[in-house]
């Protein structure tokens, strides 16, 4: 039976592995849960909105007189603001001007049911409807 050969080994140990690069998100969202207006009136706000910039949305929001657009402002600026500070906790650079909005949606929510009397002892059900109102931002790349 032949001897195992040693192999020689260099005297400088290999390199450490370097960690791969974090990579940023250069998007971030916002929820808000259980607002008090039916999804389709909110969707007529919402639909305007999508794709367009940041400050183009916030712009249409502040005129618009559906009481949904001060809802979806609310929802539009904390998704901005968490964009900010996740920027910020990760050390790195974020626009704001660059950001722009990159899905919006509007689901059901719970419907808060009540009863309304109706003629001869009756009831008849009313369903008042919520919404969840996402938006997610992100930071428009190359323009």
């Amino acid at each position: 039976m032949p001897a195992a050969k040693k192999v020689a080994k260099s005297a400088t140990p290999p390199a450490p592995k370097r960690a791969p690069a974090r990579h940023v998100a250069t998007e971030a969202r916002a929820l808000m849960r259980g607002t008090r207006q039916s999804p389709y009136k909110m969707r007529l706000v919402i639909d305007q909105i999508r794709g367009k910039d940041v400050n183009d949305a916030l712009a249409l929001l502040t005129f618009s007189k559906k009481h949904a657009a001060k809802q979806i402002t609310k929802t539009l600026k904390s998704a901005v603001a968490n964009a900010e500070q996740a920027a910020r906790a990760s050390n790195s650079a974020l626009d704001v001007d660059a950001l722009y909005i990159k899905m919006a949606i509007v689901n059901e929510g719970p419907k808060l049911k009540r009863f309304m009397p109706a003629a001869q002892g009756r009831a008849t059900p009313i369903h008042k409807r919520t919404s969840h109102v996402e938006i997610v931002v992100s930071e428009r790349t190359g323009r």
